[in-house]
């Protein structure tokens, strides 16, 4: 399916990570592709309310947390500036599918990072 919101279709997510060495681009991708399958699935459940929202996110946020491991393996890290990368990004796209009253730390409650 593809991504009919515009602003989320034209967003480059995680870009600070991409400029920064100490990520990998190959991990970052396997990211990018958590938060774009998010939004897809936005799309698709259309979440009634903002538990809804949450079941969604909270699910991507799952896989990132299995994303750990191949930080770790290239000799990176979810760490402090990716933490805040990837919660921003999470918030933006509550934000661009009208929930901008998400909280981003319901959004992204089942973290290990």
């Amino acid at each position: 399916m593809s991504i009919t919101n515009q602003q989320v279709a034209d967003r480059a997510f995680l870009r600070q990570l991409y400029r920064d060495a100490y990520f990998p681009d190959h991990v970052l991708d396997k990211g990018c592709a958590i938060l774009r399958a998010l939004c897809a699935r936005i799309e698709a459940e259309r979440p009634a309310d903002l538990a809804a929202l949450y079941v969604l996110t909270g699910a991507a946020t799952e896989e990132f947390n299995l994303l750990e491991a191949e930080f770790e393996e290239a000799g990176s890290g979810i760490e402090t500036v990716a933490r805040e990368e990837i919660a921003e990004d999470f918030w933006f796209v509550a934000s661009a599918y009208g929930f901008t009253d998400a909280d981003v730390e319901d959004l992204i409650a089942p973290r290990d990072w």
